[in-house]
């Protein structure tokens, strides 16, 4: 099933997330919602508070476009270190950002990931390049982060301005 999108400026993006207890049907169907909520969209990422879920799972497939398989990851309560030097995320966009807006976001080149998968199997497994930008993204979200957050403060005044006169336009329509 095809989920709700929250997005920016909701309060619950904001939230940190609370880790995953146990791998119950209801965690695996949500993984499935969210991978189809994903694939619509469409992106490359998508955590559980960005579908109004307040736990740390995301799902990611940094690879994929509309011209490739697609091979969807489902991460339980990643865990990331950083490793190699900050390079810059070019044009990073999120589902949970309206307006299409994008910007280039400091990021470590390499990351540590440990996770588990929904069969409760260890994920343990470095990365580099735009993987590692895909999981610092997602994983931020579980932290209550947007990339927007990561921005200059003049380019996020900007951006926040133009997100109050487009929900103005949108709740007077």
């Amino acid at each position: 099933m095809i989920l709700d999108i929250v997005t920016y400026p909701a309060p619950s993006l904001a939230e940190k997330c609370a880790p995953v207890t146990e791998m119950t049907e209801e965690i695996r169907q949500l993984a499935a919602d969210m991978t189809e909520t994903m694939y619509d969209a469409p992106g490359v990422g998508i955590a559980a508070p960005q579908v109004g879920r307040n736990i740390r799972l995301i799902v990611v497939d940094p690879y994929w476009s509309k011209e490739t398989p697609r091979n969807p990851r489902v991460l339980v309560n990643p865990v990331l270190t950083l490793l190699g030097e900050q390079v810059t995320s070019e044009q990073e966009g999120c589902l949970s950002v309206p307006l299409n807006f994008r910007a280039d976001v400091k990021r470590a080149e390499r990351v540590r990931l440990q996770a588990t998968d929904l069969d409760g199997n260890v994920i343990d497994e470095e990365l580099e390049g735009f993987p590692a930008f895909c999981l610092q993204h997602e994983c931020d979200h579980l932290d209550g982060v947007l990339f927007i957050d990561r921005i200059g403060r003049l380019r996020r005044v900007m951006y926040d301005s133009k997100v109050k006169k487009w929900q103005k336009r949108r709740n007077a329509g």
